[in-house]
């Protein structure tokens, strides 16, 4: 007899689940490979359960990149909790959350492959500039000189060249690199 009946239903588990299942398949495969089978398959839920959370594997792309999304703005706003001074206190947490990622490779692998999904997807884009904007806005009393502009640049190239493995550079470059820019955020000018 089966107890399928029986079980109480926890869907912020399920879905969480499914989140994580599309996460690992990301990072290990690629985005490519994250299809509602290869998902369904892999968390052992039926491919109706994944549909009911995730009609399209669109949706469920978007919901990773919202799960992602919230978890960077949550290391974010602690970074901010803990740095005293206001001027460039946004800018200093991007930098340091984008340069500490090369330093937690799970989530540097899922950036990496959100990232390029970001890249391809117009809606990704989308709503990855109504972050940068939400957030431009929220700290303009704070953050909006040309110094801070530029070290959030400097940030994004950065991670773009943390995410391809694209420039050499030594540990102590990087680290002089990095105290550089958040020196530039410390100066109001």
């Amino acid at each position: 007899m089966s107890t399928a009946h029986h079980r109480r239903k926890q869907p912020a588990l399920v879905r969480q689940q499914l989140l994580d299942v599309a996460a690992r398949l990301t990072m290990e495969q690629g985005m490519g490979y994250v299809t509602l089978d290869a998902v369904s398959g892999a968390s052992g839920i039926s491919k109706g359960g994944l549909l009911h959370h995730f009609p399209t594997k669109n949706a469920l792309i978007d919901a990773l990149f919202e799960s992602l999304l919230d978890r960077f703005d949550a290391d974010m706003e602690e970074r901010m909790r803990e740095d005293p001074v206001s001027y460039g206190r946004f800018s200093r947490a991007y930098l340091r959350a984008v340069s500490d990622l090369r330093d937690s490779p799970a989530e540097a692998a899922h950036w990496a492959q959100v990232t390029i999904a970001l890249l391809a997807e117009p809606r990704l884009r989308d709503r990855w500039r109504q972050w940068v904007q939400a957030r431009a806005e929220e700290y303009v009393g704070t953050d909006s000189s040309i110094d801070l502009q530029i070290v959030r640049f400097a940030v994004d190239g950065l991670w773009l060249a943390d995410m391809l493995g694209s420039h050499e550079i030594g540990t102590e470059d990087r680290a002089a690199l990095i105290a550089r820019l958040i020196d530039m955020t410390n100066r109001e000018r």
